[in-house]
């Protein structure tokens, strides 16, 4: 507290006094001289004013009003693997409301997104926006929303910089994923947020199921419990094929694992992707026209990671002749596409609840449809309807709604069965009695 100037000040006046009460203190009368800063006020409820004026957010940010902050990049929660990431980017802003919103940042790499959830995602160079859906642009003060992307790099992944929310920089600042990533198990666990407050559309599957499907591979173009073979290294109806390179991944037959008779195929799927191997099947499958039917008993010892991997990819005429890939992220079943990396179901949270992990240690019935005259693809495992996996031609929010960003009408040629991993996830996977037809086969 300053001191007031000498001679300025006023000797205070003594106030009059009961006889029955001592005099209370003397108090010092503030006047035109006395430049002394008075005490702050206390207010009603015993709390000090502290001066905050509108135009200050609650961290002391600048902020216009109108305008929220995203907590950005302190609240971007990286994933990465060799080749590809996921992230997920909590929107906050501040004291003050916002009906809309837009985020933007800038990639200091060749960092690509491919797609995203909860938001309208694009990128324009290295500048990403990414803007509200109709169930969550509207945010009360204090409160917030989420959303994530998923995307790809080469050789130059960088730290994201530029963060801005409705066109004002970003004020919070934390930590951001810095330098190359390496092909070490990410140690980003896979988000346990809840999915966003604003509740996202209901809308269900139809419920419409196929018909009930036969017994045995009645009618199946492919049907093969790999009884024929007589060699170590699959043969004849199959051949062993490493996609682009070849590492540690290995195809055998095995007599001593199988689900029926007295062989199967043993995968010894390595971590990093030029550890993959798959045996691809010799027969022809595209006479099976639009609509394909697979079913695949499968086994394997270790718990899908949170890295992507494959383990049935199927060659599409209709997209660059690219895989349409099963397999698994975040700890569970996914369908992903190679061109454009689009998932089923979306990587979000919630996306990932609506499905489920491949049981370790036991053989599992795996069956799918993919009928590409109406762009549909269903999934069932041990004979149940899959939700997640279930691409029903009505985009849906979680599941299905990226999937459908464009056109998709696969025209599939071929069938593969083995492993890829794009990070650091190994595993040991046997397949038996395998069949494709043009009519649900059943487990």
């Amino acid at each position: 507290m300053a001191a007031p100037h000498p001679g300025h000040v006023v000797a205070p006046r003594p106030r009059r006094t009961r006889a029955a009460a001592p005099p209370p203190p003397a108090r010092r009368r503030r006047t035109s001289h006395d430049d002394s800063p008075r005490p702050p006020r206390p207010d009603p409820g015993g709390r000090r004013r502290t001066g905050r004026r509108r135009g200050r957010d609650r961290n002391g940010g600048a902020h216009r009003p109108g305008l929220g902050r995203a907590g950005l990049p302190g609240r971007l929660h990286p994933n990465r693997w060799p080749g590809g990431f996921t992230a997920t980017v909590k929107v906050s802003p501040g004291d003050t409301a916002v009906s809309g919103w837009t985020v933007t940042w800038t990639y200091a790499g060749d960092d690509r997104v491919t797609n995203g959830w909860n938001a309208t995602v694009s990128q324009s160079g290295a500048t990403v926006t990414a803007r509200n859906l109709s169930y969550n642009g509207s945010i009360p003060a204090g409160g917030s929303t989420e959303f994530g992307v998923q995307g790809t790099y080469g050789t130059g992944g960088g730290t994201p910089t530029g963060f801005a929310l409705n066109g004002v920089a970003c004020n919070g600042v934390g930590p951001t994923p810095t330098g190359a990533p390496t092909t070490t198990v990410p140690t980003t666990a896979p988000p346990t947020t809840a999915p966003p407050t604003s509740a996202p559309p209901t809308t269900v599957p139809p419920t419409t199921e196929p018909p009930p499907p036969p017994t045995g591979c009645a009618g199946a173009v492919l049907c093969d419990g790999f009884e024929t073979q007589t060699g170590s290294t699959p043969s004849g109806d199959w051949t062993v094929v490493n996609p682009d390179c070849s590492g540690a991944g290995t195809a055998t037959v095995d007599t001593s694992t199988t689900h029926s008779g007295s062989r199967a195929i043993r995968i010894t799927g390595a971590a990093g992707y030029c550890n993959h191997v798959f045996i691809r099947s010799t027969r022809n499958l595209v006479g099976l026209g639009n609509v394909r039917y697979g079913r695949i008993w499968v086994r394997h010892t270790t718990a899908q990671p949170t890295d992507h991997t494959t383990m049935i990819a199927m060659t599409d005429a209709a997209d660059g002749n690219k895989d349409l890939r099963m397999g698994g992220q975040n700890g569970a079943l996914q369908w992903n596409r190679a061109s454009d990396d689009a998932t089923l179901p979306e990587q979000s949270p919630a996306g990932v609840a609506q499905s489920v992990p491949l049981p370790t240690n036991r053989w599992a019935c795996l069956e799918f449809m993919v009928d590409g005259a109406a762009g549909q693809l269903r999934t069932w495992l041990d004979g149940a309807a899959v939700t997640g996996l279930t691409a029903d031609g009505v985009p849906t929010h979680d599941i299905d709604g990226q999937w459908y960003n464009r056109t998709w009408r696969p025209q599939l040629t071929d069938l593969k069965l083995g492993w890829e991993s794009y990070g650091g996830g190994a595993d040991t996977l046997w397949y038996d009695d395998v069949a494709v037809g043009s009519s649900r086969i059943g487990c």
